[in-house]
């Protein structure tokens, strides 16, 4: 037990310091590393993906208030934006945790290896979200919440990759854009957990301590060092070279969405 403890706390480490350095959420981090070590801990394959991305909605519940408790000392939260896109994004989360309880880990692999691959083209091609309109009326912003939300417990993300380009869009600043949606990974994280805790229940043949798709020394062991490393990153980021850092982590992330959609047909 204490050895599967030093693993996860490893992997948080590395998550923090990841998340700190190229600013990405820690879930796109998390994700891939708690399925390499499951399949290393011989997890049945039927829940290695359901349990690492309820896993990782837990852990984002405390990176999410810590990141949005710094946005908000500095006033960047967008308020308006965050109370009307709550409501579609904590119905299309707990919505999406259940669409994942009922996919097979191969379908969720599939899904995560594309994701991935989004996540690193952008990463590599620098495309920004041109601003173009205002936020959308409670019906769209509903919608927009929806999908965000969706999305985000299918891969277990905090939405940052989704939030970000919509606000823009919504024409709001950069800097607000990424401070509201730090402060909307929040409801994204709460409402996915409890999803993924309620699915899970009953559940047989999920290995160690846990509660539904939540695996307790992952989640304690990745909360504990994530929070303690990421500012280390961010320290970094200001002393390495993080545009070619990004191109070469985008280039991992091909590789581990490769691998993903490997392992999820083969």
């Amino acid at each position: 037990m204490i050895t599967t403890y030093l693993l996860y706390m490893c992997l948080g480490a590395l998550a923090g310091v990841l998340a700190g350095l190229l600013g990405i959420g820690g879930g796109l981090v998390i994700v891939p590393m708690l399925n390499i070590a499951f399949e290393l801990q011989h997890f049945p394959d039927a829940h290695i993906q359901h349990v690492a991305l309820g896993t990782s909605m837990a852990t984002i519940i405390f990176t999410s208030l810590s990141s949005m408790r710094a946005h908000h000392k500095r006033g960047a939260i967008n308020y308006t934006a965050f109370w009307r896109l709550a409501p579609g994004i904590i119905t299309g989360t707990y919505l999406g945790s259940w669409v994942a309880s009922i996919l097979s880990t191969m379908v969720l692999k599939a899904l995560f290896g594309v994701f991935l691959y989004y996540v690193a083209t952008k990463m590599l091609t620098g495309k920004k979200t041109e601003s173009s309109r205002e936020l959308p009326g409670m019906a769209g912003t509903f919608a927009a919440g929806n999908t965000i939300g969706v999305f985000s417990a299918l891969v277990g993300i905090g939405g940052g990759t989704l939030t970000v380009p919509f606000l823009s869009w919504c024409n709001m600043t950069m800097h607000t854009a990424i401070a509201t949606a730090a402060a909307v990974g929040l409801p994204i994280a709460l409402s996915g957990t409890a999803g993924y805790v309620v699915n899970g229940l009953g559940v047989d043949g999920i290995p160690g301590p846990h509660v539904g798709y939540v695996y307790i020394p992952a989640f304690l062991g990745i909360i504990v060092m994530s929070v303690l490393t990421a500012p280390l990153g961010a320290k970094l980021a200001h002393s390495l070279p993080v545009a070619r850092l990004k191109r070469i982590f985008a280039v991992l992330l091909f590789a581990v969405g490769t691998k993903m959609l490997w392992s999820a047909f083969m």
